[in-house]
């Protein structure tokens, strides 16, 4: 299935969260707020600031409070995102005044959602329905995280089929938007393919957004198939930043850069300015204490000279 390419592109952007989340060395929150500011500066305007999880089970997001204290409320238009585990995570998130949306996630392999949240498939989601109803009563939009469906580390192959079932549990939920998630970066084109013809028969395609790693080197080509198939709502973390604890061998998010660059050789609208952002992805990388894997953020300027 192929149509015109979407207009315009939502990009939720998640290197905060999902980019530090697996970083050896801490960030100081200071720096982690002026990496935010940095990014909404750039133009995006749903950006995923910090996790609401044990600080135990994610050390370097245990400043989740002090972080969005720093922060204060957005900016007009702009919205901040938590990941929100459990029914204390949403009272934290609630407490704070500034989280906008919250996430819940779950997976489409039944191993990976043991080895991230120690639960199966239905637990998961029987977990965070009280989430659900927590964060609508607050007037809080809603995302849901669907992990590993294109390929888990420890299952290999994930059926189309699984991930239709996740999807179809978060769309009952009242998920607004559900997040299809690479998370090992195993899949290709033809992966995108099969699981959003199966995913599109049930939920429209302006429910869907996708979340690729880039581990194989496929996000971009990726993207530009879920376009195809008329997606127009990415992730991507700023610089390529991120990981995951519990998906041995994931690297980095696909790259906001990259995203960015693809969608304006393809003319497709987004709002986001990529000398600013590569800005932002230089304020995080003295931080973290190694090179960004981004593309564009490495290449340099061109034409040169300018």
């Amino acid at each position: 299935m192929s149509r015109a390419l979407p207009a315009r592109v939502r990009i939720t952007e998640v290197g905060p969260r999902d980019g530090l989340q697996n970083e050896p060395q801490r960030v100081p929150t200071a720096t982690k707020a002026a990496f935010v500011r940095a990014l909404v500066a750039a133009g995006l305007t749903e950006i995923e600031i910090t996790s609401f999880v044990r600080p135990d089970r994610v050390p370097q997001l245990a400043d989740a409070e002090e972080l969005c204290a720093a922060l204060g409320p957005p900016p007009a238009g702009v919205r901040y995102v938590a990941l929100v585990p459990n029914e204390r995570g949403l009272e934290r998130a609630l407490a704070t005044g500034v989280i906008g949306k919250v996430a819940v996630f779950t997976a489409a392999s039944e191993t990976f959602a043991q080895r991230n949240v120690n639960a199966s498939i239905d637990e998961s989601i029987a977990r965070f329905r009280p989430v659900v109803e927590g964060a609508r009563a607050a007037g809080l939009a809603l995302r849901g995280y669907v992990s590993a469906a294109m390929g888990c580390p420890y299952e290999g192959h994930v059926d189309a089929a699984h991930v239709v079932a996740v999807v179809e549990a978060l769309d009952a939920l009242g998920c607004e938007d559900i997040s299809i998630g690479d998370t090992i970066g195993a899949g290709t084109p033809g992966d995108v393919a099969r699981v959003l013809d199966a995913v599109l028969a049930v939920v429209p395609a302006e429910r869907i957004a996708l979340h690729f790693h880039d581990t194989r080197g496929m996000a971009v080509a990726n993207v530009l198939e879920g376009l195809r198939r008329g997606i127009a709502s990415y992730d991507a973390s700023a610089g390529g930043l991120g990981g995951c604890p519990y998906a041995p061998g994931a690297a980095g998010n696909l790259a906001t850069e990259d995203l960015v660059y693809l969608l304006d050789g393809l003319g497709v609208a987004h709002g986001v300015g990529l000398d600013p952002l590569r800005q932002a992805s230089a304020s995080i990388e003295n931080a973290v204490g190694h090179a960004l894997v981004g593309r564009v953020y490495r290449a340099p300027a061109w034409p040169l000279g300018e």
